[in-house]
Protein backbone atom coordinates (compact mmCIF):
# COMPACT_ATOMS: atom_id res chain seq x y z
CA UNK A 1 0.00 0.00 0.00
CA UNK A 2 1.28 3.51 -1.33
CA UNK A 3 -0.08 7.12 0.37
CA UNK A 4 -0.78 9.02 -2.95
CA UNK A 5 -1.33 12.54 -3.47
CA UNK A 6 -5.07 13.10 -3.53
CA UNK A 7 -5.65 16.73 -4.83
CA UNK A 8 -3.93 18.61 -7.14
CA UNK A 9 -3.73 22.12 -6.08
CA UNK A 10 -0.82 23.12 -3.93
CA UNK A 11 -1.68 23.31 -0.83
CA UNK A 12 -3.75 20.92 -0.72
CA UNK A 13 -0.79 18.66 -1.99
CA UNK A 14 1.35 19.83 0.95
CA UNK A 15 -1.04 19.02 3.59
CA UNK A 16 -1.53 15.65 2.04
CA UNK A 17 2.97 15.62 1.93
CA UNK A 18 2.82 16.67 5.66
CA UNK A 19 0.47 13.93 6.58
CA UNK A 20 2.49 11.34 5.07
CA UNK A 21 5.66 13.18 6.63
CA UNK A 22 3.79 12.47 9.73
CA UNK A 23 2.65 9.14 9.12
CA UNK A 24 6.16 7.98 8.52
CA UNK A 25 7.51 9.63 11.66
CA UNK A 26 4.81 7.72 14.20
CA UNK A 27 4.89 4.67 12.31
CA UNK A 28 9.01 4.72 12.95
CA UNK A 29 8.07 5.19 16.73
CA UNK A 30 6.34 2.22 16.81
CA UNK A 31 8.42 -0.57 18.61
CA UNK A 32 6.61 -2.81 16.39
CA UNK A 33 7.49 -1.73 12.83
CA UNK A 34 10.43 -2.24 11.73
CA UNK A 35 12.49 0.46 9.19
CA UNK A 36 11.65 -2.09 6.40
CA UNK A 37 8.25 -2.45 7.43
CA UNK A 38 7.95 1.84 7.01
CA UNK A 39 10.09 1.23 3.93
CA UNK A 40 7.16 -1.07 1.92
CA UNK A 41 4.39 1.13 3.28
CA UNK A 42 5.57 4.19 1.90
CA UNK A 43 6.86 2.32 -1.28
CA UNK A 44 10.71 3.71 -1.06
CA UNK A 45 12.89 1.88 -3.19
CA UNK A 46 15.69 2.71 -1.22
CA UNK A 47 16.20 2.26 2.46
CA UNK A 48 18.25 5.33 3.00
CA UNK A 49 14.84 7.67 2.07
CA UNK A 50 13.37 6.22 4.60
CA UNK A 51 15.96 6.80 7.04
CA UNK A 52 15.17 10.35 6.48
CA UNK A 53 12.62 9.97 8.67
CA UNK A 54 14.79 8.77 11.94
CA UNK A 55 16.34 12.16 12.20
CA UNK A 56 14.75 13.92 15.39
CA UNK A 57 12.61 17.34 14.97
CA UNK A 58 13.51 20.33 17.06
CA UNK A 59 10.58 19.84 18.56
CA UNK A 60 12.00 16.40 19.83
CA UNK A 61 15.61 17.56 20.56
CA UNK A 62 14.73 21.02 22.24
CA UNK A 63 12.90 19.30 25.46
CA UNK A 64 15.74 16.05 25.51
CA UNK A 65 18.37 19.15 26.21
CA UNK A 66 16.75 21.24 28.11
CA UNK A 67 16.23 17.80 30.82
CA UNK A 68 19.92 17.21 30.09
CA UNK A 69 20.80 20.44 31.37
CA UNK A 70 18.50 20.55 34.68
CA UNK A 71 19.72 17.23 35.20
CA UNK A 72 23.60 18.33 35.08
CA UNK A 73 22.54 21.68 37.56
CA UNK A 74 21.12 19.73 40.09
CA UNK A 75 23.98 17.15 39.86
CA UNK A 76 26.66 20.52 39.76
CA UNK A 77 28.80 20.25 42.16
CA UNK A 78 31.42 23.25 42.55
CA UNK A 79 35.45 22.19 43.36
CA UNK A 80 36.42 23.51 46.76
CA UNK A 81 39.33 25.44 45.77
CA UNK A 82 39.96 27.13 42.17
CA UNK A 83 42.83 25.69 39.70
CA UNK A 84 45.99 27.34 39.83
CA UNK A 85 45.95 30.29 38.43
CA UNK A 86 42.50 31.74 39.48
CA UNK A 87 41.14 34.10 42.12
CA UNK A 88 37.75 32.78 43.59
CA UNK A 89 36.50 36.77 43.38
CA UNK A 90 37.16 36.52 39.93
CA UNK A 91 34.83 33.05 39.78
CA UNK A 92 32.01 34.30 42.21
CA UNK A 93 31.87 36.92 39.74
CA UNK A 94 31.76 35.07 36.64
CA UNK A 95 29.78 32.30 37.97
CA UNK A 96 27.80 33.50 40.56
CA UNK A 97 28.54 30.56 42.82
CA UNK A 98 29.39 30.53 46.56
CA UNK A 99 33.01 31.22 47.02
CA UNK A 100 35.53 28.72 46.19
CA UNK A 101 37.42 27.46 49.22
CA UNK A 102 34.81 28.09 51.15
CA UNK A 103 31.51 26.85 52.45
CA UNK A 104 28.35 27.85 50.99
CA UNK A 105 26.21 30.89 51.64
Amino acid sequence: MKVFHLHSTHSASRRTHDLRHSAAKRMLADPHLTLADVQWVLGHAHITTTELYTAPTVAEVVPQVLAHHARQASQAVLPRTPAPGYRPEVLQTLFGAAPLGGDPA
